[in-house]
């Protein structure tokens, strides 16, 4: 995920890279090496001789260049790491989730509301072409009002998570707290925050759950849910159906570029093509905005995070003890 945030950022004119710090692995002049990130080629990224090498954070936090520092470690990390940049007076980019726990996630944001910088998890669907234009669709009943959602995102284990980082217990929470958090905090970014979750899942050595089906229950509805798994064979794939009083939103990775479609008025599917980044690019945009302009970020915020985490916890009791659980 650094290397394609590192993508990210090189694409943007308002944006430059002071500082790569990582314990194993480091740019030899400038270059770093055949590094393929989350998604792409594993082609050479040059970042320039200029750029500084750190090994340690303590480093980064020192150096008066840096004003935003993007975290891209595993997550038991990043609550230490979050609060370091933040009483150092950086700005904070955090990939998701802000924590394993909603409470570890808590403290953050107590540092995070009188620090001079900001916090921003990385909840790169809300920048997703295809994705981020729901938000004014539902608030707005552009195809009348919601009756129901689907959410899926479905895996074969990240590379990572077989080299050891993620399976290594149920405190970095499997599927459910890495891949499934993406469609539960967009379920509350359209929605708001459920009254209560009913879950089953896969539950694998360690405790980790790798598969989950939740159902998200908002009083007076509309009916949503949402399937999240790293138990896929091979490959990867997300989508959604959401079904309005006078149309059917439909976005599928797998059509490729024919992703979104919307059926509306009884007439044939109509595909929706959007010209921006990926929403990693989105997000990285978003925050950089941010960081020059000296505002703290609206469209995802700290508290949206830890909500996030929250609902997640709530989903694990769910699937732990077979019962619906209050948020």
């Amino acid at each position: 995920m650094g290397v394609t945030h590192l993508r990210a950022y090189q694409a943007l004119e308002a944006a430059r890279i002071v500082a790569v710090c990582d314990a194993v692995r480091l740019p030899v002049n400038g270059v770093l090496q055949g590094v393929a990130g989350n998604i792409g080629k594993p082609d050479d990224i040059n970042l320039g001789s200029q750029v500084k090498v750190f090994r340690k954070l303590e480093e980064v936090l020192a150096d008066p260049e840096v004003d935003l520092v993007d975290l891209c470690t595993p997550t038991p990390l990043h609550p230490e790491q979050s609060i370091a940049a933040l009483k150092a007076g950086k700005c904070v980019l955090c990939e998701k989730p802000l924590a394993r726990t909603s409470a570890a996630a808590r403290e953050i944001l107590k540092v995070a509301e009188s620090a001079k910088g900001f916090l921003m998890p990385a909840m790169c669907m809300r920048f997703w072409p295809g994705w981020s234009w729901l938000k004014q669709a539902v608030e707005q009943q552009t195809y009348g009002k919601i009756l129901a959602a689907r959410f899926r995102r479905v895996s074969e284990m990240p590379s990572w998570s077989k080299q050891g980082t993620y399976t290594g217990g149920n405190d970095l929470g499997g599927a459910l707290f890495d891949l499934h958090i993406h469609d539960t905090d967009f379920v509350q970014f359209l929605f708001g925050q459920p009254a209560s979750v009913y879950s089953t899942g896969v539950t694998r050595s360690g405790g980790s759950i790798d598969h989950v089906v939740t159902q998200y229950n908002y009083p007076g509805g509309p009916a949503v849910y949402a399937e999240g798994s790293w138990l896929l064979n091979i490959g990867f794939c997300m989508s959604y159906t959401i079904l309005c009083e006078r149309a059917t939103l439909d976005f599928d990775l797998g059509r490729g570029p024919d992703a979104m479609q919307v059926s509306a008025d009884g007439k044939p599917p109509a595909v929706l093509k959007y010209n921006e980044p990926d929403g990693y690019g989105g997000e990285i945009s978003y925050i950089v905005e941010c960081v020059k302009n000296g505002k703290p970020p609206t469209v995802v915020t700290a508290q949206d995070g830890m909500t996030a985490l929250k609902i997640c916890e709530a989903e694990e009791k769910s699937v732990q003890t077979g019962q619906v659980v209050k948020v």
